[in-house]
């Protein structure tokens, strides 16, 4: 498996390149200008030297290299020795990714962003797995029975209904009726005792449960017609037959063959969310990452957009690499050598 994982890296090393170039190769292309949000008294000779110091001037194939030097090489390199307080080589003087509407570095803005999208578009994922899965199983095993009538009709619900009324909705339920949960998320609350602890809680309960309903509805019927493809297989009737409790056959055998195509969509949904939680974000005012894509796009901030569209596309990667290992774990019949 090891070496099966080493030559999926190899692989992916082109692939992103390819991306890479596609990505800055679209969005370079399209008509933008870092200094049209400037005021208008700005003289044209400063606004040419604000463009070249951006490196707009520079050949396209110049500033492609550049920007990919600058995100793969220079920025791992600044990540390094701020870990490990390391100096390794002149850090100074290391080219960065620079935002046009905050002439402030790239990477900068997402690290910034990056906790409240973890906390809050992450959490929801792994709260719609826990509750997916057992959903799904009990319902695949007891078909037509009324629990899989309810989870059936509030899944199809959870899965027709857009985040953006269902945000609302929890809203005016919880925040304006009953007044239990505050409607806007406080990104500079700090959690230094317990009563700062229950309100990043509390907070963190609306949009948690939004993105959650949405994805554990998805979830949860692919892992039923999985259950219920599988429960209908030859080894399942030879497991009872051979006097296996039930227990051991639905949990043992059943479930671990039912994972394998359920294994591929949570992992291809893990980067999928942090783009989708964008409506989500903005209900409910959270400065994570689909926010911040939403302000480069609005401000027509290039060099954002760029690196946000691709850390997208090394996700989409990495996962789908994650989903590839986690097959040979389910299913001892994978072989990757």
């Amino acid at each position: 498996m090891f070496r099966y994982a080493m030559r999926r890296l190899l692989v992916s090393i082109p692939t992103l390149l390819a991306i890479s170039f596609i990505i800055f190769a679209l969005l370079d292309l399209a008509p933008s200008d870092p200094t049209a949000n400037l005021p208008l008294t700005i003289p044209p000779e400063v606004r040419e030297k604000i463009r070249a110091s951006l490196g707009m001037n520079e050949p396209f194939i110049i500033r492609y290299l550049l920007w990919l030097q600058q995100f793969l090489v220079n920025e791992p390199l600044n990540m390094i020795e701020q870990w490990t307080g390391w100096t390794i080589g002149d850090s100074e003087n290391r080219l960065r990714v620079i935002s046009w509407a905050t002439r402030s570095p790239v990477v900068d803005l997402i690290v910034e962003r990056m906790p409240q999208t973890l906390w809050v578009v992450g959490m929801s994922y792994v709260v719609a797995v826990l509750i997916a899965v057992p959903i799904g199983v009990i319902s695949a095993y007891r078909q037509y029975s009324w629990f899989d009538q309810i989870g059936t009709f509030v899944s199809m619900l959870g899965f027709s209904i857009p985040t953006f009324f269902t945000g609302l909705l929890f809203i005016v339920i919880f925040s304006v009726w009953l007044g239990w949960l505050p409607s806007i998320y406080d990104t500079t609350l700090v959690v230094d005792s317990w009563d700062s602890f229950m309100a990043q809680v509390r907070q963190m309960i609306m949009p948690t449960m939004v993105l959650a309903l949405a994805n554990a509805s998805q979830i949860s019927r692919f892992m039923r017609a999985s259950m219920l493809d599988n429960l209908n297989q030859d080894y399942v009737r030879t497991a009872r037959a051979k006097g296996m409790k039930e227990r051991t056959v639905v949990l043992l055998h059943v479930l671990r063959n039912s994972l394998i195509p359920v294994v591929t969509v949570i992992a291809l949904g893990v980067p999928t969310i942090f783009g989708g939680a964008i409506i989500t974000e903005q209900i409910f005012r959270v400065n994570g990452i689909g926010a911040l894509l939403i302000v480069g796009i609005e401000s027509a901030d290039i060099p954002l957009v760029q690196t946000l569209t691709f850390i997208f596309a090394i996700l989409i990667v990495l996962f789908n690499l994650i989903a590839d290992l986690l097959y040979g774990i389910l299913d001892p019949r994978i072989r990757y050598d």
